[in-house]
């Protein structure tokens, strides 16, 4: 098995499962990887620190914090937030917590926030998709819009 650090053009970075080097190359050819969070095709490589057991010629642990910092800057920079979570995991965590409270009206969101703004509709949460122009005419009758892409992931199920 070969796991694969790769990145989207938006640098969105995950790993990649695959039985060999050749499985890889011949999927990115055909374009079957995609970014789990923006659906992206267009995916690179990233540096991967290999997995090697040398733990017999380290020394008094000076070269292991050494290796583990080399691994860590190969692995490429995540940001940090001060709880010690990375930034990614906690707008994954925001994205569901929107899905699990919220109701999609797809196509009719701009007509279904006016019904719910003008007390004709429950107030609730909902969430779907509206024009630029749509969420500029919600904006002046002082309807508040957020626009939130949601990963082609979350959108269903995996399996």
């Amino acid at each position: 098995m070969l796991v694969l650090n790769l990145a989207c053009r938006h640098d969105h970075r995950f790993e990649g499962w695959f039985g060999s080097a050749a499985d890889f190359e011949s999927q990115l050819e055909r374009r079957l990887i995609a970014c789990p969070i923006c659906a992206d095709t267009s995916i690179s490589r990233l540096l991967s620190a290999p997995r090697l057991n040398v733990s017999h010629l380290r020394d008094d642990g000076r070269e292991s914090r050494r290796t583990e910092s080399s691994i860590a800057q190969a692995r490429g920079a995540v940001t940090k937030l001060p709880d010690g979570s990375d930034l990614q995991t906690q707008v994954w965590a925001a994205i569901q917590q929107v899905l699990a409270n919220t109701e999609d009206v797809g196509t009719r969101f701009a007509e279904e926030a006016r019904r719910i703004h003008y007390g004709e509709a429950e107030e609730r949460g909902i969430r779907g998709q509206a024009s630029l122009a749509e969420k500029e005419e919600l904006a002046d009758e002082g309807i508040a819009v957020l626009s939130l892409p949601i990963p082609e992931l979350l959108k269903g199920t995996l399996q």
